[in-house]
């Protein structure tokens, strides 16, 4: 029997290995001015995001999961594959210098560092002040001198489940729809380039591919079906152009369901509106299901065929499931109100760590209590800090091997 290193054939097998970024001080380089540009929406405080991130780590390793962390694995990755310099060099082309002239200055400064160092900076970010004052010869260095920052931080790595997703024993690298986040990408394409252990995984998907898709749109329903968001960051081309190469023998892929949402800040991804606690139960935001729309992308005869989908949501899940029913908790109840808070705070961004059982922000208290209700267990985890990015447990994570049930 082959053996996998990685292996995601469904949202709700036991959870046995995580990967995770431990907030670092990118949050520190968020200013209100540029709080758009960066995708947040309020500055987190570190120490407390720091404190609430090592509960959630905690809590995964309590419950038998053991927790990997993206830039130390990175950090092996370009050790081993001896490529430091190759991926400084790819980071600078797509840092977004705000000085001209001081490409040689950042990359002799990263390459001057320990690597697990280096890449702390990375995704911190370089100010100005981080380097010896040059001499100004563009007419940006005047002009453009109060942005205090060489290269941008990257305050959305914590969000581990939207850079590069697994499906199967497969990995796609994300193509991000924002620019700010396509550097994140460049560590999971490291990662499972160069990584000893992660190399020969099979690629459904590059960064360099022409359409975003992101890991936040893309549930994994069984070994058979994977959901698929058409969201505010994931197009409908890169859905198909992925579909095209997931329905074959090899993956073992029958049905790609295309569920498309609106396309809001407050539902960037499917799994802020719709994520799987139990083999036939979801948590849902209510507000969506008037104006969803279903599509099931199958391969008949060779060819690649799209079939809209004309029944309720929990008919076309039960369907892809092949079960009699699914049930759909509803996130904050029957009341408006709660539904709205609590999905703004993430409530139905729920992290599944075996059938029936699923880690949840404690913020979000009636839908928490509904789906004890309905019999799920939940592992509360803290969140006053980590919710301020707009994502949950399950934006959080990105399971690296769930043990499949027999």
């Amino acid at each position: 029997m082959v053996s996998y290193p990685t292996s995601v054939l469904s949202e709700t097998d036991p959870l046995k290995k995580v990967l995770l970024h431990r907030p670092g001080k990118e949050l520190e380089n968020l200013m209100p001015e540029y709080l758009e540009r960066q995708l947040f929406d309020d500055i987190p405080d570190l120490f407390h995001a720091c404190t609430e991130h090592d509960s959630f780590a905690d809590t995964l390793r309590d419950n038998g999961v053991e927790v990997l962390y993206l830039l130390d694995l990175v950090a092996e990755a370009i050790e081993t594959g001896d490529v430091k310099n190759q991926l400084v060099e790819d980071f600078i082309a797509e840092a977004g210098l705000s000085v001209r002239g001081m490409e040689t200055d950042v990359c002799d400064y990263l390459l001057s560092l320990p690597v697990r160092q280096m890449l702390d900076i990375m995704v911190s970010g370089v100010r100005k002040n981080q380097l010896a004052p040059h001499q100004r010869r563009h007419l940006a260095d005047f002009v453009d001198n109060a942005y205090p920052f060489l290269v941008d931080p990257m305050p959305n790595m914590y969000f581990t489940r939207d850079a590069f997703f697994l499906i199967g024993h497969n990995v796609c690298i994300s193509r991000m729809a924002n620019k700010v986040r396509h550097r994140e990408t460049l560590f999971g394409d490291y990662l499972f380039r160069y990584h000893s252990l992660y190399k020969n995984v099979q690629k459904k998907y590059l960064r360099t591919d022409t359409f975003p898709i992101e890991g936040g749109d893309i549930l994994v329903l069984s070994p058979k079906v994977v959901a698929i968001g058409l969201s505010q960051r994931t197009n409908p081309h890169a859905v198909e152009n992925l579909a095209d190469t997931l329905l074959c023998e090899e993956t073992g892929i029958e049905r790609v369901l295309a569920i498309d949402i609106p396309k809001l800040r407050a539902y960037m991804h499917l799994d802020t509106v719709l994520t799987m606690v139990d083999v036939k139960a979801f948590t849902i935001h209510p507000s969506i299901l008037s104006s969803i729309q279903c599509f099931s992308l199958i391969r008949n005869e060779g060819k690649l065929v799209i079939i809209p989908e004309s029944q309720k949501l929990e008919h076309v899940l039960a369907n892809a499931l092949e079960i009699d029913a699914v049930t759909l908790v509803r996130c904050g109840g029957n009341s408006t109100i709660d539904a709205s808070r609590e999905q703004w705070n993430d409530g139905t961004n729920t992290l599944a760590i075996k059938p029936g059982e699923v880690i949840a922000f404690s913020r979000n208290y009636v839908t928490n209590r509904i789906l004890r209700d309905h019999g799920i267990v939940v592992h509360e985890i803290p969140s006053a800090e980590l919710s301020r990015g707009r994502g949950g447990p399950r934006g959080m994570s990105m399971p690296f091997y769930r043990e499949k049930i027999t």
